[in-house]
């Protein structure tokens, strides 16, 4: 469960202070990954490419302690549990959302992946993590090609944000331009760079698992 800290008690104490009310605190981050290693797992496995896509994004974020931190109306909250948000096509053809709790073991968030996007495709009900767990929010606009996106500053959802599009093929490797969202009292660019550099490297360890 996550509980209230005082700013003043964290690493993120000046960073609170400049930038919780600030009139646009989010930062974007646009960077191109090489998502080889992850579409060889997912062809060889036969795995879902967001699913891994997802995978790594919690892996990524975990050892970094700012993602446990986040700002929630005019308080700090520090939370135990990184649960990364997916959007699914439920069977009326719209989309809803879906949280899937982060874990180290492939197979146990592929089962809950599955399990917990099929429910909510069926039942067009949300599946909402936010009140237990730091949500890391995901977009895949897979029907065209992006170089990134910016999100929107709502004062609401402060939560950090991954969009990306199609990947793209050049000889035997492929890329995906990604963008990356986060609310400066979260975190800084450094904490943003590390968490991009650590996902490039969880894709590239995938062929290990």
């Amino acid at each position: 469960m996550p509980i209230e800290v005082n700013p003043k008690e964290t690493s993120r104490a000046a960073a609170y202070e400049l930038w919780m009310r600030a009139p646009n605190p989010m930062v974007t981050f646009f960077k191109t990954i090489d998502v080889t290693e992850l579409i060889r797992t997912s062809r060889k496995r036969k795995l879902k490419f967001n699913m891994l896509m997802d995978y790594c994004i919690g892996k990524a974020a975990a050892p970094v302690n700012e993602f446990y931190l986040l700002p929630v109306g005019d308080k700090l909250m520090q939370f135990d549990t990184i649960a990364v948000n997916t959007i699914v096509k439920n069977r009326t053809g719209e989309v809803s959302s879906c949280d899937i709790l982060f874990t180290d073991d492939l197979e146990a968030f592929n089962h809950d992946y599955l399990d917990h996007t099929g429910q909510v495709a069926e039942t067009c009900v949300d599946r909402d993590l936010s009140s237990d767990s730091m949500v890391i929010g995901t977009s895949a606009i897979i029907n065209t090609s992006i170089d990134g996106a910016v999100g929107m500053n709502s004062g609401i959802f402060n939560n950090p944000f991954m969009i990306w599009g199609k990947y793209r093929k050049k000889f035997f490797r492929y890329s995906l331009p990604v963008s990356f969202q986060f609310h400066h009292t979260q975190m800084d660019g450094t904490h943003a760079g590390r968490f991009l550099e650590n996902l490039q490297k969880e894709i590239n360890d995938l062929r290990k698992r």
